[in-house]
């Protein structure tokens, strides 16, 4: 029986609260069960210096979790003078996944940094910031559509991200922290809503995945996807 005792093929309960910061050009408060993620997204007139003179923008992400996002008190990376691998290794994910539904050219030499910061902490961070950024790219775009600094919209796709795993021989849709930690394979999906891969990350705990196993797996994210694709636009419809 899973936590909630979802079925292996249901989402947590998923809210995208658009919004939340009054002061970004687009924001987007992600809740996947008791995972919530504050992704916020910010327009600078400048690209960074090596892309400068070439007539295209640039899509950056930066993530964090905040110390009391867990059960117990995390330390501050600032306050150690550097950043982990965990998190240079998702901001990395969340800043490629985007850029890969986004024109450079049309949005012009203009840089948009997500900021994903985790409030709280069950289990897939990486997927909701990865959902929740795209929502806030989205807002703001449209926001220099509105103000006339851009004629047409760079961000010409669409994507979510959902993971999945195996736990106790089944595979299962959108891991709480109680299944993740003990799945014998978990796998993150980053896809569009027509089913196409922007990124995969899979990792077998103690022996590989069956390719049936993974077949199972990615018929799950693919209509998890689905349906975080249908919130994310009505998120932007609410607007």
């Amino acid at each position: 029986m899973r936590p909630f005792g979802r079925a292996r093929d249901a989402l947590r309960e998923i809210s995208l609260e658009t919004g939340v910061s009054v002061y970004a050009e687009g924001s987007c408060m992600a809740r996947f069960g008791g995972t919530h993620v504050l992704c916020t997204a910010t327009v600078e007139d400048n690209v960074p210096p090596w892309m400068r003179g070439k007539g295209k923008g640039w899509v950056t992400a930066e993530y964090g979790m905040l110390p009391r996002s867990t059960h117990s008190r995390m330390r501050r990376e600032a306050s150690s003078g550097k950043q982990s691998g965990r998190t240079q290794e998702i901001q990395r994910l969340i800043g490629r996944s985007l850029r890969a539904v986004v024109d450079m050219e049309s949005l012009g030499e203009r840089q948009i940094t997500i900021d994903c910061d985790v409030i709280q902490a069950d289990g897939g961070t990486r997927t909701a910031a990865i959902t929740g950024a795209w929502v806030a790219l989205k807002m703001a775009t449209n926001y220099l559509i509105e103000e006339d600094v851009l004629k047409a919209d760079p961000v010409f796709g669409q994507l979510a991200a959902v993971s999945c795993g195996v736990i106790d021989g089944e595979t299962r849709l959108d891991l709480e922290y109680e299944e993740d930690h003990r799945a014998e394979a978990d796998a993150n999906f980053v896809l569009t809503p027509g089913g196409g891969i922007v990124e995969i990350q899979a990792t077998a705990e103690d022996k590989p995945i069956p390719e049936a196993a993974f077949g199972e797996l990615f018929d799950l994210a693919r209509a998890g996807v689905t349906e975080l694709a249908a919130a994310q636009l009505a998120a932007l419809e609410s607007k």
